[in-house]
């Protein structure tokens, strides 16, 4: 497998940036995966840096991809058994966690190492792991090199899955027709991925057709099929078509509507501010809601933007009964709920609980407090808020300083926000992939050259390069920034995504 690819005419690059509207379109279409976020770790410089007895915990920790066969080398040499039920639970794993790069390798061991066999289904993931990391034209580039017995309905489709992810149009539907003809299209999941690159392509019209085509062919429609037609309908303003849609998916015997589901309706009506309508959906929504905590999540943030207090507190305290244990991730929720609403008092009490329950402490959880207080105004009580963290032993992420120095940039307090600019840079390792926004290192340099204080401006400058390009991030944008006026807008939620 590892010479196909390398008789590609592909130059040797650095991972691919993923469009994410593309990728979280390909995701949807495997699994509806809802609120995942990746934690800083820090990198492992070794191949030795675990020694644990079972292989994902040796490869889990490994940061660099590079690092990721001489890891598998290693293991064989200890005379360790390896299977190929491990080695695909480790890949999937990898997968789910978007460290592409790094499944990619453990599947190209497996495919060269001869050790395990490497079915079509192994084949068929890494032909999506390359179109990932090293973009369609590397993903098509093998599969024609693959065998006629090799090309089959999985490998087809993980070549479609690549031109879909990539909006490629054209591509994708020649490959479906390609597809029909061999007899590899009459599936769901191939529909609903063509579904996805209409919507993906804001050709929201023609999802439904896609739909109409299904039932034509005989292919049974599942819970995605339906949601993506509802949510199309939604975005067109299509109430009617969308409520149609439901009550066809609620009369399907083969399909049990979940909490997801009542979740995209009720999101629609708060967005097009029919509140009658959203209450009765968020009623249906809670009735399936069991003991799923991301459900609960869903469901308090609704409430939220309906700007209901009261069943927010109140879900609350279902959630901590029901589902026993609250994570980080929950109290973000609740957090950011309660600072849309400008409760601020009750936020503090919350964040208080959370420190209390000895949770691992992850910075995104006051951050929520912190960007309340700088929306609020009360940047000064957001710096002591965070320097009384620091006190009691914690090193933040840039992020948490970054809040802060947007939040004095705002107030025109320049020096301050470039005092906490450079507290942010100093803590970068804390979160190796933090970028300051531009318009922030743009506006602050642009500052400290209107106080003719050269040295101080170039030192700034100098610290930057191991955070960001300079000559791109700040000087291109310098003149951008100047000439768009985008230094009105607010800067608190722009330089910080929680």
């Amino acid at each position: 497998m590892l010479g196909s690819l390398n008789q590609c005419s592909v130059a040797p690059q650095a991972p691919k940036p993923i469009n994410s509207m593309n990728y979280a379109t390909f995701n949807r279409s495997i699994s509806y995966n809802l609120l995942r976020r990746a934690f800083p770790i820090r990198a492992y410089c070794t191949v030795h840096s675990s020694k644990g007895n079972n292989l994902f915990s040796r490869i889990s920790p490994v940061r660099r991809a590079d690092l990721i066969i001489p890891v598998l080398d290693q293991w064989v040499v200890e005379g360790r058994k390896v299977t190929s039920l491990e080695l695909q639970r480790i890949v999937r794993d990898l997968r789910s966690r978007k460290r592409f790069s790094q499944a990619l390798q453990v599947s190209e061991w497996m495919s060269v190492s001869g050790l395990c066999p490497f079915k079509s289904g192994d084949c068929a993931v890494h032909l999506d792991l390359i179109g990932v990391v090293h973009g369609w034209e590397a993903a098509e580039c093998y599969f024609n090199n693959l065998t006629d017995e090799q090309k089959n309905d999985k490998t087809y489709g993980a070549l479609f899955n690549c031109y879909i992810r990539e909006g490629l149009v054209e591509k994708s539907l020649a490959h479906f027709q390609k597809m029909k003809e061999l007899g590899y299209a009459y599936c769901t999941l191939v529909y609903n991925n063509l579904m996805c690159l209409y919507r993906s392509t804001g050709q929201l019209e023609r999802v439904s057709d896609v739909l109409s085509a299904m039932k034509e062919n005989g292919v049974t429609p599942n819970n995605f099929s339906y949601r993506i037609c509802i949510n199309c309908c939604g975005e067109r303003a299509d109430f009617s078509g969308m409520e149609k849609l439901l009550e066809e998916m609620e009369s399907q015997p083969f399909i049990s509507v979940d909490w997801i589901t009542y979740s995209m309706m009720a999101n629609v009506y708060i967005k097009a501010e029919f509140k009658e309508k959203a209450l009765a959906f968020l009623k249906k929504l809670e009735d399936k809601l069991h003991k799923d905590p991301i459900g609960y999540n869903h469901l308090i943030s609704h409430y939220a933007n309906l700007g209901n207090k009261e069943e927010m507190l109140r879900l609350w305290g279902v959630q901590k009964i029901v589902c026993k244990k609250q994570i980080n991730r929950d109290y973000i929720t609740m957090l950011g709920s309660l600072v849309k609403l400008g409760d601020l008092e009750t936020a503090e009490a919350m964040l208080k609980e959370w420190e209390s329950s000895n949770h691992t402490y992850d910075f995104r959880v006051p951050n929520v407090l912190l960007i309340g207080y700088c929306q609020n105004g009360l940047v000064d009580k957001a710096e002591i808020m965070l320097q009384d963290i620091i006190k009691k032993g914690k090193t933040p992420i840039p992020n948490s300083w970054a809040i802060i120095a947007a939040g004095y940039l705002n107030t025109h307090k320049m020096e301050k926000a470039f005092e906490c600019l450079k507290e942010a840079i100093a803590v970068r390792a804390q979160n190796p992939g933090w970028r300051p926004k531009p318009h922030l290192v743009s506006t602050i340099s642009k500052w400290l050259g209107d106080q003719h204080d050269t040295r101080e401006q170039e030192a700034f400058l100098s610290s930057l390069k191991t955070v960001v390009t300079v000559n791109k991030d700040v000087h291109d944008t310098l003149g951008n920034t100047e000439a768009s006026g985008i230094g009105e807008k607010n800067e608190i939620e722009e330089i910080v995504k929680l």
